[in-house]
């Protein structure tokens, strides 16, 4: 599992641009994005390559911030996302909610995932041949 920063932020124009402008401005990578929005407010989850600043520089920013861990699965090819989903269904966890991620090597893509059973989730994947990946921190 790696671990995902997810920011709170107002339903604004440009709130997404000044998150992404601010941590470009501290060096941190984002690996992979994906916002969920609502009239009031939007969530914003990335995959970077420095969790710890991320969260960090977002707080100082006035940003709620909280960090949680994902599974990424780095994907062959797109074919494999039905493979995948049939997985995680016949193991009868339920998926959250997932994006892609242009991944860490930027080579393949990333498929990342929360279920209800993240453990059970990511030893069903290994077993099955999938590549999950880790934190490196």
């Amino acid at each position: 599992m790696i671990r995902q920063v997810v920011a709170f932020v107002e339903n604004q124009k440009g709130v997404i641009r000044r998150v992404v402008t601010l941590l470009r401005e501290e060096g941190i990578r984002i690996c992979g994005l994906s916002t969920v929005d609502s009239p009031e407010f939007g969530i914003v989850r990335m995959v970077v390559d420095a969790p710890d600043a991320a969260s960090a520089s977002l707080s100082k920013a006035g940003f709620v911030v909280k960090e949680c861990e994902v599974i990424a699965v780095e994907m062959k090819s797109p074919d494999e996302m039905e493979s995948l989903l049939e997985v995680i269904q016949d193991g009868n966890v339920n998926i959250n909610y997932f994006y892609s991620s242009f991944g860490s090597s930027g080579e393949r893509p990333v498929l990342v995932l929360h279920t209800d059973d993240m453990d059970e989730a990511e030893a069903m994947l290994n077993s099955h041949g999938f590549c999950c990946m880790s934190s490196r921190a």
